[in-house]
């Protein structure tokens, strides 16, 4: 695609980078055939030719509006467009760049300006998000219907992790919502591991992997998360961990993106660049162990969620799948699995309308296999789903933990 950048935009931080991806993209349209915004509202703008139509004219110089915002707001960053794209457009970072430039340019309503800070001031923050919680749990009843579903419907408490210190060692990143929204994740994939000879060495200086300040325009505060969770996880690299293991995939996808987004700081773009080499999903770590000396012999009718973060972001669709079948699981067939939920963060907050609508489609797509259970990979997609109050929803890890003999 041709492009000129105004003089204004030619002197961004990542112009260079903005104008090789809109040069890659040739306007075919594949993308919006995967798109699950464009699916529900039929609009070319909501789609990601049309979006990356309208940062080109925001870096060309021509007027910002609250209309661009609002199209540019409503995509779920699912990178559904990029698995499909026959051009390899790097679109994610496009609209991350575009989205900076746009709220710079138009100032957002007061709500929406106080629910942003609010979310960026509570979620990243593991013991006030925990404490929230709690309180939620307790005056359950008297809460509207809407933030009710945001709470856990059932909440597995997490058993004791082993104490073995054994000879191989993988870091572990805890999140910031899954402790207090399903604390047993990590807990089970810790308990996994060590049946496998690997312990897990948790990092409790290492907290919120920064996507959410990020993905809400607080780039720099996103950033810095990444710069104390690299100084977090450096004794433990420099011991000679074998890997950083998420059990979140949306963790999972931005912090192997920590090389990428720190490249041109000088004091961190070599740590992050190896912080980002050794970022692993649980999958990633237990497809390539001996899973047979786990025992488990599971029939359990199980429908898989795939997230978009492990699917497309981090290119791992079918590995949970792969893995689950391998032990026995009986995985139900899932149609159109390349879809978002609906979840993308706190996308359910924000745009809780078409949020509504795509989690409803999901859920009959996954439950369309009369599942006993349906289990995901991302603690944002479990809480999403779940809060429908339909069919069970939980981490796959817990599963297989549970199986264990």
């Amino acid at each position: 695609m041709q492009t000129t950048l105004s003089e204004s935009a030619s002197h961004l931080p990542r112009a260079a980078e903005a104008e090789s991806i809109l040069r890659t993209c040739v306007h075919c349209g594949f993308c919006n055939a995967t798109c699950p915004t464009y699916q529900l509202l039929g609009d070319e703008l909501d789609g990601p030719r049309g979006r990356i139509y309208l940062i080109k004219q925001v870096l060309e110089g021509n007027d910002v509006t609250q209309k661009t915002q609002q199209h540019l707001d409503r995509c779920l960053s699912c990178r559904n467009c990029e698995t499909t794209c026959p051009s390899g457009v790097d679109y994610h970072n496009l609209l991350d760049i575009g989205r900076a430039v746009v709220d710079a340019a138009v100032p957002r309503p007061l709500g929406q300006r106080l629910l942003r800070e609010g979310l960026r001031q509570t979620v990243p923050h593991p013991e006030l998000f925990k404490s929230l919680v709690n309180s939620g749990q307790v005056f359950r009843a008297l809460l509207p219907g809407t933030l009710q579903s945001k709470l856990p419907r059932n909440v597995y408490p997490a058993k004791p992790r082993p104490t073995t210190l054994r000879e191989r060692q993988v870091l572990m990143l805890e999140g910031c919502v899954q402790p207090s929204l399903s604390p047993n994740t990590n807990a089970a994939a810790a308990r996994v591991l060590d049946r496998l000879g690997i312990s897990v060495i948790a990092t409790r200086e290492a907290g919120c992997c920064g996507a959410v300040d990020y993905h809400l325009n607080a780039q720099a505060a996103g950033l810095d998360r990444a710069r104390r969770n690299i100084d977090a996880w450096w004794p433990g690299i420099e011991k000679g961990a074998e890997a950083i293991v998420q059990t979140a995939s949306g963790c999972g996808a931005f912090i192997k993106d920590y090389g990428h987004l720190l490249a041109s700081d000088p004091a961190y773009a070599d740590k992050a660049k190896k912080v980002s080499a050794l970022a692993r999903d649980l999958v990633e770590v237990l497809r390539d162990e001996p899973l047979e000396k786990l025992g488990i012999h599971a029939s359990q009718r199980v429908a898989f969620h795939c997230p978009c973060t492990l699917q497309h972001g981090q290119k791992l669709g079918g590995a949970v799948e792969a893995l689950l079948t391998g032990l026995g699981f009986n995985l139900t067939s899932v149609p159109d699995g390349h879809l978002c939920c609906g979840s993308a963060g706190t996308y359910s907050l924000t745009q809780p309308e078409l949020s509504r609508q795509l989690r409803d489609n999901k859920l009959n797509a996954l439950e369309s296999g009369h599942p006993e259970v349906i289990v995901t990979a991302n603690i944002g997609c479990q809480s999403h789903l779940d809060g429908a109050g339909r069919t069970p929803v939980r981490h796959w890890i817990e599963l297989v933990e549970a199986a264990l003999p």
